[in-house]
């Protein structure tokens, strides 16, 4: 908790709103996406999936071949605790709609699955939007998919195995316009992850990496991240950090409040 806080108190002296932003691309994301609202009807069309979760009491036993959790001891963990605890927030599931309506990608890749409410608010973003959403846990696919089958959410195709198995795999077969990476906070599989999508990579691409400042090793990533020569414009908004790989663009990187 304490190297949350000393990272976005550090964060915020660092950062700027859209008048630090002299790119037109970012100052137009920035003012007609970040700074917008999110529309009623997609918000209480989230907000009502996100119920059925919080009120789901079960048991499931979790598989994680991850970091692991920072609150979680037991493998047995009821549903709607790790909803609480581990599912995206209502601020992150506003601004990946908003994200998603902005950039309106049709093929879009999630890295993590978990209980389905990031991939909910993906499909809310675009309708018409095909999703592969990979996951490594049994217990908590099943009911992701319970999820989208009780609230109509077409065309996700959930991919159950490890990452490092599954995800060389459908880099090969399909092509992606926005990558949502958000299944394993350290340093070495998430840049595994990275190098092994840009394979994917178009001059339109959009990846997103949750966590950015979730621990060091996260930091330490999302530094290399930056640094790859295809890189050409990040936008740090401390939870998430958002890439782009648009040739005509100066390598510049932008930390912004929300």
């Amino acid at each position: 908790m304490a190297h949350s806080i000393i990272e976005y108190l550090k964060f915020i002296i660092k950062s700027s709103n859209q008048h630090g932003v002299h790119s037109p691309f970012v100052y137009n994301l920035v003012t007609k996406c970040f700074y917008q609202k999110t529309d009623d009807q997609s918000f209480k069309s989230f907000s009502q999936i996100k119920e059925q979760v919080i009120n789901n009491k079960t048991f499931i036993k979790v598989t994680d071949f991850g970091a692991g959790s920072k609150v979680f001891k037991s493998k047995n963990r009821e549903v709607a605790k790790i909803a609480t605890v581990a599912g995206i927030s209502n601020k992150k599931a506003k601004l990946l709609i908003r994200l998603i309506k902005y950039f309106k990608p049709e093929n879009i890749l999630e890295i993590g699955t978990s209980l389905g409410l990031g991939t909910a608010a993906i499909k809310i973003g675009n309708r018409d939007s095909e999703i592969t959403t990979l996951e490594g846990c049994p217990e908590t696919s099943k009911i992701a998919q319970e999820l989208f089958k009780k609230n109509n959410l077409k065309k996700i195709n959930i991919i159950l195995g490890n990452f490092k198995e599954t995800l060389p795999k459908v880099v090969k077969e399909q092509k992606f316009n926005l990558i949502y990476f958000d299944g394993n906070h350290n340093k070495k599989a998430t840049l595994n992850y990275f190098n092994t999508c840009t394979q994917t990579i178009t001059n339109n691409s959009v990846w997103i990496f949750d966590d950015i400042y979730w621990n060091k090793e996260m930091k330490s990533a999302w530094s290399e991240i930056k640094k790859h020569p295809k890189v050409k414009v990040t936008v740090n908004v401390f939870h998430w950090g958002i890439v782009f790989f648009r040739k005509e663009q100066e390598k510049e990187h932008f930390k912004i409040r929300l």
